[in-house]
């Protein structure tokens, strides 16, 4: 094969030998064992993994450099599986918060709560989208293991007013939509 076609052609090779492999055998038994391809390309012995990031709240929207700023994150263990997961939180792409959390072990809730500090020490006045990520490499849906506030966070400088004259404080929160029904 010509450069480097033979590296890309190698896990479709593996995948088709072991379809191959699970064909014959179930032919000697006379069925044919149903499998996904997933479980045979995620390498976490055939567990569906499904993380979602359900919910995500700001308070206070409006603080001076040098607060703290709480979120709270929801993130919901859609399938089955069991790992540690960094929950990481960027203001303007940048990571400022990351808290690790094991979840998938049988006792566990389905539904964790956690709760995160944003130091603002040293950031610039201005505007800051705030993002949730809560991502697995194996996730069979990794779109939905983030989520962003609509509303941005405005840092003043120490003792400077805010825009149109609000004054500090103030929340937001956003909901997944498949979760508007429950997670107030």
């Amino acid at each position: 094969m010509r450069n480097g076609k033979r590296a890309g052609c190698t896990g479709n090779a593996a995948i088709l030998a072991a379809t191959l492999l699970l064909i014959a055998f179930g032919a000697g038994a006379g069925t044919v064992p149903s499998i996904r391809l997933a479980e045979l390309e995620n390498g976490n012995g055939g567990a569906h993994i499904n993380l979602t990031v359900a919910k995500l709240g700001v308070e206070p929207v409006r603080a001076h450099v040098g607060d703290v700023i709480r979120i709270e994150v929801w993130v919901d263990n859609r399938e089955d599986g069991s790992q540690s997961t960094n929950l990481d939180i960027f203001a303007n792409r940048k990571r400022v918060a990351r808290q690790m959390f094991r979840w998938g072990s049988p006792a566990d809730p389905r539904m964790y709560k956690m709760h995160l500090d944003w130091d603002t020490s040293g950031m610039a006045p201005g505007e800051y989208r705030i993002k949730a990520e809560a991502f697995v490499f194996e996730d069979t849906s990794p779109f939905d293991n983030e989520l962003t506030l609509g509303q941005s966070v405005i840092l003043a400088a120490p003792g400077g007013a805010f825009p149109g004259g609000a004054p500090a404080g103030g929340s937001a929160a956003e909901i997944d939509e498949r979760y508007k029904s429950y997670a107030r």
